[in-house]
């Protein structure tokens, strides 16, 4: 009777302890992360404060922009100028940094490269050196860049560096995107503005 006693309470801590680790990740993207805040790369592109821009070393790429969750910040290169073309579908798989007033830059990011635009759906989106930036649902934690070079919604994506030019877009950027030269008003082939 103890051993069956015993047993069944062991059962019940660990899953309340894995029902608290399934709270605590599922709601670490609302903001007050490690560097102090930002959006959610869970599809929702709605931020309870002022989003966060910072530095990381983010694996291959070396230093590129994160928000306050240490998430990677990524650019769109079908985007024109300031304004999103991430809309709909796309913008559930690469939600953008939004903010509730000015964005702050801390740890290595440039406040003089930061500003916003409006979206379609009426939010204000962060951008860094004129490009809006997005997260990328496939990125569950720090450190990680698995939207990098993707080619998906019309466009490649590419982590940001601290100058607001494509990680990778210097080294692939020369007919890495299926052609290009100019025209198109989008990021393509490295010419970041």
């Amino acid at each position: 009777m103890f051993r069956m006693r015993t047993i069944l309470t062991i059962a019940a801590l660990a899953l309340g302890l894995a029902a608290c680790a399934n709270n605590s990740s599922s709601s670490a993207g609302a903001g007050g992360g490690l560097y102090g805040g930002g959006g959610t790369p869970t599809g929702s592109t709605t931020s309870s404060g002022p989003a966060t821009v910072a530095v990381a070393k983010v694996g291959d790429l070396g230093s590129v922009l994160v928000n306050g969750d240490g998430r990677t910040l990524y650019l769109f290169e079908a985007d024109t100028g300031s304004t999103s073309t991430c809309t709909g579908e796309c913008a559930g798989i690469w939600p953008a940094l939004t903010t509730s007033g000015n964005a702050t830059a801390s740890m290595g990011a440039s406040s003089s490269k930061l500003g916003t635009t409006t979206r379609d759906d009426g939010s204000t989106q962060v951008t860094y050196n004129g490009h809006p930036v997005y997260l990328y649902s496939g990125d569950t934690a720090s450190g990680q860049a698995n939207g990098e070079g993707l080619n998906t919604y019309g466009g490649l994506w590419y982590a940001v560096t601290t100058a607001g030019t494509a990680a990778m877009g210097s080294g692939s950027g020369s007919g890495g995107n299926g052609g290009g030269s100019g025209g198109s008003g989008g990021y393509g082939s490295g010419g970041y503005g």
